[in-house]
């Protein structure tokens, strides 16, 4: 048997607060966290961001849906320079995303990311893959870095497993071991890219479980993923892209009962029409 996580029960202007309607309460949000102004990227020839606007307060989750190829993971990994852009600003808590170096690392740390992919150190145990950064970016010491540690696996559900390796773990056992590595580093904002589509069926939902108990607990959260079940219920907006553009960003209430673009509604039929 495996351990399951612990669960609990259009831009916006740039200052201050306000409160939005998600898909499963009124809620309060902070100010802007993460945003994106006029950013365009290029792949040779190939426009693969177009002048992508995106604002993303504090405590938001922010769920981005499209197609294949839209631009959705290029636009996820810009937020903290895994992809440079070309042309616009990325702006991280009011300071402009620098290009590289000490600022850049620094920044970085802000900024956890969940892949597709685990990533985690094979020759590594579980404790030893979270307790890494903290300790040799962060400076942190041994005790309290395993401390941490211990309590963020028994968030994920995973604390039985600590002194395992990876390849001891199944898929979502370990998904949710690089969850809680990237809460260690105590960021700012979550960004995931596609985290369950390497999964097998059965696992996905323990990770989703996990994002579920993020978003219930404040975190601010930007998600690229294609499990409309977790985009209704979890999100307080929708960011469609296509063909590298932000053609809607609306409520899921309104993204999926009204969707305004004939290109959304063609992707919806397709994707929840199976």
């Amino acid at each position: 048997m495996t351990d399951s996580p612990r669960t609990s029960s259009a831009n916006m202007p740039q200052t201050g607060s306000t409160t939005v309607q998600s898909a499963t309460t009124k809620k309060k949000l902070g100010p802007v966290l993460v945003q994106l102004q006029h950013v365009n990227k290029w792949y040779g020839d190939l426009h693969v961001l177009k002048d992508v606007n995106l604002t993303v307060r504090k405590g938001e989750v922010v769920v981005m849906l499209g197609p294949s190829g839209s631009g959705k993971s290029t636009t996820c990994r810009t937020i903290n320079r895994l992809e440079r852009i070309d042309s616009g600003t990325i702006l991280i808590d009011g300071k402009k995303l620098p290009q590289e170096g000490k600022a850049l690392q620094k920044l970085r740390q802000s900024v956890g990311m969940v892949f597709q992919s685990y990533n985690l150190f094979a020759h590594l145990t579980i404790l030893d893959n979270v307790t890494l950064a903290p300790r040799h970016v962060l400076h942190m010491p041994k005790d309290q870095a395993q401390k941490e540690a211990l309590e963020l696996l028994h968030r994920v559900g995973v604390d039985g497993q600590a002194q395992k390796y990876p390849a001891q773990l199944s898929g979502g056992q370990q998904q949710r071991v690089a969850i809680a590595r990237a809460l260690a580093m105590h960021p700012q904002v979550m960004l995931f890219d596609e985290p369950t589509s390497a999964l097998d069926p059965e696992m996905v939902g323990e990770v989703l479980n996990v994002m579920t108990d993020l978003a219930h607990q404040g975190m601010t959260m930007i998600c690229v993923t294609h499990e409309m079940g977790f985009a209704r219920h979890v999100a307080d907006r929708i960011v469609f892209m296509a063909d590298g553009r932000v053609l809607e960003s609306e409520s899921p209430e309104e993204f999926f009962e009204h969707p305004k673009t004939e290109r959304a509604r063609e992707f919806q039929s397709k994707i929840l029409g199976h």
